[in-house]
C-alpha cells in the first residue's frame, strides 16, 4: 500500500508515513508482485526448444537415411551414360547436412533442459541457438524471434540470473 499524501510506500502493520508522517487509515494490504517476463516465459521456451530440436532431429535422421540408403545406390537405378548428370556429391553433401542437422537438435535439446532447469549457461546459449534458427522457416524462426524477445534484453539478464540463484521450488 502507499501513503495517500505523498505516495510512498507503507509496510504492513505501519501506523504513519515514514515519509510525511501522515496518519495510515485502514487495512494495509500488500500488492502481490507480478512474475518478471523470464519468469513467465522460461518453462514455455524450454519446451518449445525441445520440441523444436525433436522437429530437427527427425529431418536429421531422414537426410542420413536418404543419403546412406537411395543415393548410395542411385547410380544402379539410373543408366546416365557418359554424358549423365554428377550424382556422387550427393550422399556426402547430404550426410554431413544431416550430421549438422542432428548436432543443432542436440544443442537444442541442452537449450531446453538447461532453460526448464535454470541453469546459468542456457540463456546464452538459447540466444546464440535463437539467432541461428532464424533461418529455419517457420517453426525456427518463431522459436528464435520468441527466444530473442524473452532472453535478450539485459533486464532479462538480471531476471534470469536471479532465478538461477533462487532455490528450486
Amino acid at each position: 500500500m502507499f501513503c495517500d499524501g505523498c505516495g510512498a510506500a507503507v509496510q504492513p502493520g505501519q501506523a504513519f508515513c515514514s515519509r510525511c508522517g501522515k496518519q495510515v487509515v485502514g487495512p494495509v494490504s500488500v500488492i502481490p508482485q507480478r512474475p518478471g517476463r523470464v519468469q513467465g516465459h522460461i518453462q514455455l521456451l524450454g519446451i518449445f526448444w525441445l520440441a523444436v530440436s525433436a522437429l530437427s532431429s527427425i529431418g536429421g535422421v531422414v537426410l542420413l537415411v536418404l543419403a546412406n540408403s537411395l543415393f548410395a545406390h542411385l547410380h544402379d537405378f539410373v543408366d546416365m551414360g557418359a554424358q549423365g548428370p554428377p550424382t556422387g556429391f550427393l550422399r556426402p553433401l547430404l550426410s554431413v547436412i544431416g550430421i549438422f542437422v542432428l548436432a543443432k537438435a542436440a544443442v537444442g535439446f541442452l537449450t531446453g533442459w538447461g532453460l526448464l532447469q535454470r541453469e546459468s549457461w542456457a540463456r546464452i546459449l538459447a540466444i546464440v541457438l535463437g539467432f541461428l534458427s532464424l533461418f529455419n522457416i517457420p517453426f525456427g524462426t518463431a522459436v528464435g524471434v520468441y527466444t530473442l524477445w524473452v532472453l535478450l534484453p539485459a533486464q532479462s539478464q538480471q531476471e534470469y540470473d536471479a532465478l538461477v540463484r533462487a532455490p528450486a521450488a
